[in-house]
């Protein structure tokens, strides 16, 4: 399982992408003559420095050539010197910009063209490895002025620079150049996938922009791996101790788009809306530190069936029709196999759409997906069965906000229970007397018992940014199985849910990592830190829901539980629905458009239809450039070599609550 971490083998660890050479290239100058490009990037101590070089008297070909030598400061100005005197004839070397990495390479219809980050801000660290934002980026022609004069420009090539242009890459992308921030904290602990795979996972919205440069020249040094969704970072205090708390959103790149042009699942599993939440609550000490960490992930996607809405622009909520009727729910099985190989077992389900109404609309999918969980269990053993539950939030929608969340919160103590959590310590191994307290790990009974001397199981962690030395990390607890939650949009109702579960998570993270004691683990919904955690829920909640949506998220409960008036929440909710419905039947095509194109789920080609010729049905068939599951496993052993941990698809026991 890839969440699963074995404690009873010595293995090294590291909190960053191994690089080679043990270096990471986190700033650029982008030079240019007329026949090349040349980038010179640095490490962040300016001891080495490396050129890549990039053909411009090609028309068609993209052709990157990495100089295999490691330079010295003085050593590389007078490189640039030497290129300046022999190119001297046709203009010299001329500087472009300052930059921060490559986002990648892409083309439509003529010239490749360069996208780099010219301008970026730190948002965050998880342990010294800092996480930025992009501030702002630019888009260079590759070929030089006179090859692109030969060329043929067309109308259609000029549309597509625009489509891509409307991705905002400064709104909500966020990278790291010395942590994999793709990945969960306890993936981290435990991968061993580095270089050119780690790009194939499923939150690196740059995968295919990277694809040809990392294939010429099969190292990562000089771009960087962007991540779409939201993250946070805030220090709290309780009990008179500071802890650091980070909540990470990461979007699935895969069967990604708008609301109304991707619902449902596609033929390979892949589910709209799905998104992977983390939260990480570390010890706030100074660096250097033995420190203790806690990481919990869940997740939220979209109803995995074939089904859609038509846009309308006369009907606000248009009919849910169940488009193609898959007997065997064979891509519901794909959905849940992949669950399982992301997570591991159990996968509990928290269904929280409509189970009565006048006019049937969510109560479709309500039936169909009690069938497809009921089909996929029956051929299966009983302790490999889904764990499945309904909750109609919206059934009694007089109930009080704070009752539904106890209820929801009963639901997510359980469900914490069943999939647990990572909890580690981390000490520097320079600190031998804190080493030798160390009692024997063991793992509770989610994993193997283990009891074993800390010599026959720590973990190295060799850092080279913040944290300096290597670390010992003991494990005492692991997360395996996960807790999907989903309403119609997997925004509004969904994002209660998911801040009802980290409420119940923060106080067993903290309770682990001894700031409150067992008698004391429930945190009051109305105290300064359940406010404040909710708060930044909300805050995630609006970002999702503008990326997929169209609008802030629906927060009624939130408003509720703060105690705002009603007439002023009702008249928000209002204007927020009428954002969604504008965006969803006027703007969303066009979006829908960008983002196939920044993904490669469409490639133009000459001769070919053009992107906004086609319907954009939103069973749009990426098989032609997307790729199952099953598929991109296989592409990291045979190409990467990586070290997966594949496993069989297992089911847990179906499971109902009263509620």
């Amino acid at each position: 399982m890839e969440m699963e971490i074995d404690s009873k083998e010595r293995h090294e660890i590291n909190l960053q992408p191994s690089k080679e050479n043990n270096f990471y290239l986190q700033k650029f100058r982008l030079y240019e003559t007329r026949s090349n490009f040349y980038m010179i990037g640095w490490d962040n101590s300016k001891t080495i420095w490396k050129v890549l070089k990039i053909d411009r008297l090609e028309s068609s070909e993209l052709l990157i050539h990495e100089d295999p030598t490691i330079y010295s400061e003085r050593e590389y100005l007078d490189l640039l010197s030497r290129i300046h005197e022999g190119n001297k004839s046709t203009g010299g070397l001329k500087f472009v910009c300052l930059c921060y990495g490559i986002i990648g390479f892409i083309k439509f219809l003529g010239a490749h063209y360069l996208l780099v980050i010219t301008e970026r801000r730190e948002i965050g660290k998880i342990r010294g490895h800092v996480v930025y934002a992009i501030t702002e980026s630019e888009m260079f022609p590759v070929p030089n002025s006179t090859v692109l004069s030969k060329m043929a420009y067309s109308k259609d090539e000029n549309r597509y620079i625009k489509l891509l242009r409307k991705m905002d890459l400064t709104k909500d992308y966020f990278f790291s150049y010395s942590y994999h921030i793709m990945l969960s904290f306890q993936k981290n602990l435990r991968n061993s996938k580095t270089g050119v795979a780690i790009y194939e996972t499923m939150f690196v919205w740059n995968e295919f922009l990277t694809r040809e440069i990392h294939n010429q020249l099969q190292n990562t040094q000089w771009t960087v791996a962007l991540v779409y969704g939201f993250f946070k970072q805030a220090t709290f205090k309780i009990s008179s101790q500071d802890f650091i708390l980070t909540l990470i959103a990461r979007r699935s790149r895969h069967y990604a788009g708008t609301r109304y042009l991707k619902r449902g699942v596609n033929e390979n599993g892949r589910v709209a809306n799905d998104v992977e939440t983390e939260q990480i609550v570390f010890e706030d000490v100074p660096e250097g530190s033995p420190f203790g960490a806690t990481s919990v992930v869940q997740n939220r996607g979209s109803i995995p069936l074939f089904w859609s809405q038509e846009t309308s622009r006369l009907n606000v909520k248009p009919d849910i029709i169940l488009s193609r009727r898959d007997f065997k729910f064979e891509a519901t099985k794909l959905h849940f196999e992949d669950l399982v190989q992301r997570y591991g077992n159990p996968i509990i389900i928290l269904n929280l759409i409509k189970t009565l109404e006048k006019r049937p609309r969510e109560m479709i999918l309500r039936a169909e997906f009690a069938n497809a969980i009921e089909f996929l269990n029956k051929d299966l053993p009983e302790d490999d069965r889904l764990r499945f539950l309904h909750w109609d939030i919206n059934k009694r929608p007089r109930i009080k906000a704070k009752m539904a969340l106890i209820r929801l919160s009963d639901v997510a103590a359980n469900a914490l229970e069943l999939t647990g959590f990572l909890h580690c310590q981390l000490i520097p191994t320079s600190r031998t007397e804190e080493l030798q307290k160390l009692s024997p790990v063991s793992c509770d009974d989610r994993g193997d018992h283990v009891k074993e001397d800390l010599d026959e199981m720590d973990v190295e962690m060799h850092n080279e940014c913040d944290m300096h030395g290597a670390y010992c990390v003991k494990v005492s607890s692991v997360q395996n199985g996960v807790l999907r939650t989903n309403c119609v949009d997997c925004l509004d109702r969904t994002n209660v849910g998911q801040y009802a579960y980290g409420l119940v998570a923060l106080s067993h993270q903290l309770h682990a990592l001894g700031f409150i004691d067992v008698d004391n683990i429930n945190i009051d919904s109305h105290s300064p830190l359940a406010q404040d955690l909710m708060q930044i829920y909300e805050e995630m909640g609006d970002t999702l829901a503008l990326q997929y949506g169209g609008s802030a998220a629906h927060n009624k409960i939130f408003s509720e539980m703060r105690g705002q008036w009603k007439a002023a929440t009702r008249s928000q909710e209002i204007i927020r629905s009428v954002q969604r419905f504008y965006r969803n039947a006027y703007m969303d095509p066009e979006k829908q458009d960008a983002i196939n194109v920044f993904l490669g789920h469409f490639q133009p080609q000459e001769g070919g239809p053009a992107l906004w010729e086609l319907n954009p049905d939103q069973h749009y068939d990426v098989r032609k450039h997307g790729s199952s599951p099953t598929a991109e496993r296989s592409r990291y052993e045979s190409h990467y070599k990586a070290d997966l941990s594949i496993t069989c698809f297992s089911l847990l026991d179906c499971f109902f609550f009263t509620v």
